[in-house]
């Protein structure tokens, strides 16, 4: 998985390029789908940064074997992300779970 790839599965789900972020709570780590979209005016960023940050996401959730748990949990939701309300996808690490928390993201 590429950073373009995720873009497409929130786009075939939702209709909108939602930014992502990475977030690390009580020793789990999620994958957020948040509120705010590239196709926005307000939006942050350009949208090489918001394909260079897809990238960083996606290169993680290969690292860590999650990209099947992202996909699967994207196709069978019934949530989308709304203003004040992210999507949280937690990360199963498995028995390497401790390797991945001692950095920041």
């Amino acid at each position: 998985m590429i950073g373009q790839d995720l873009r497409q599965l929130l786009l075939n789900k939702w209709g909108r390029s939602y930014d992502i972020q990475i977030r690390r709570t009580q020793g789990k780590i999620f994958i957020q789908i948040m509120w705010k979209y590239l196709e926005q005016a307000s939006f942050p960023l350009s949208e090489t940064d918001y394909m260079e940050r897809l990238d960083t996401v996606a290169t993680y959730l290969q690292g860590w074997g999650g990209v099947e748990q992202v996909q699967n949990y994207i196709k069978q939701t019934r949530e989308r992300p709304r203003l004040g309300k992210a999507v949280s996808i937690p990360i199963e690490l498995g028995e390497r779970g401790s390797e991945w928390m001692v950095e920041d993201f």
